[in-house]
C-alpha cells in the first residue's frame, strides 16, 4: 500500500470550491421543486423513475437499486409520498405489498415538474458553463464515474 500524501493548498482550494459549488447548486435546485411543485428533490427522483418505468410500476428492490439508495431510506420516501397520493402500493394475489406505482396526482406533479426542474438546471448550470468548460466537466464526470465503478465491481451507472 502507497503511503497517504496530503494535497497542496491549491488542490484543497480547488476541492472546497467545487464541493460548495455542488451543495449550494443542490440547495437552490431542491429550494425551486418545493418552491414551485410542491416536491422535494427525494419525491421527484422517485417520481421521474417511476415514470420512466413500464407502465409507471417497479418493484420497491428495483426502485432502490435505481435510485441507489437503502430500502429503509426507500420506505420511508415512499410511506410519506403514498400519504401525498403521489404513489400507491401495489400486492400480489396474497396481499403482501410489492410494488409501487405513480398515481395520476403524482404523473402531474412530475410531468409539471420536469420542464420547470431542466429550466432551473440550464440556468444555475449550463448558463455559467462555456461549451469547452462543459465538455471538460463531461469528460472528467465519465473518467471519475468510471474509474469508481471499475475499482467498487459495479456495472455502469444509469444514464
Amino acid at each position: 500500500m502507497t503511503k497517504p500524501r496530503t494535497l497542496e493548498p491549491e488542490q484543497w482550494e480547488l476541492w472546497n470550491s467545487w464541493m460548495q459549488a455542488q451543495r449550494l447548486l443542490a440547495r437552490e435546485l431542491d429550494r425551486d421543486l418545493q418552491r414551485d411543485y410542491g416536491i422535494s428533490k427525494a419525491e421527484f427522483s422517485v417520481l421521474v423513475t417511476l415514470q420512466r418505468a413500464a407502465e409507471g410500476r417497479m418493484r420497491v428492490g428495483e426502485l432502490a437499486e435505481s435510485l441507489g439508495w437503502e430500502k429503509s431510506r426507500v420506505a420511508h420516501q415512499l410511506t410519506r409520498m403514498e400519504n401525498r397520493e403521489l404513489v400507491d402500493r401495489t400486492a400480489n394475489r396474497s396481499g403482501r405489498r410489492i410494488g409501487i406505482r405513480l398515481t395520476a396526482k403524482g404523473r402531474t406533479a412530475v410531468e409539471n415538474a420536469i420542464l420547470g426542474h431542466g429550466d432551473n438546471i440550464r440556468r444555475y448550470f449550463f448558463e455559467t458553463l462555456t461549451p469547452e468548460q462543459a465538455s471538460a466537466i463531461h469528460a472528467w464526470s465519465r473518467q471519475v464515474v468510471d474509474s469508481i465503478e471499475a475499482r467498487c465491481g459495479e456495472g455502469p451507472a444509469a444514464p
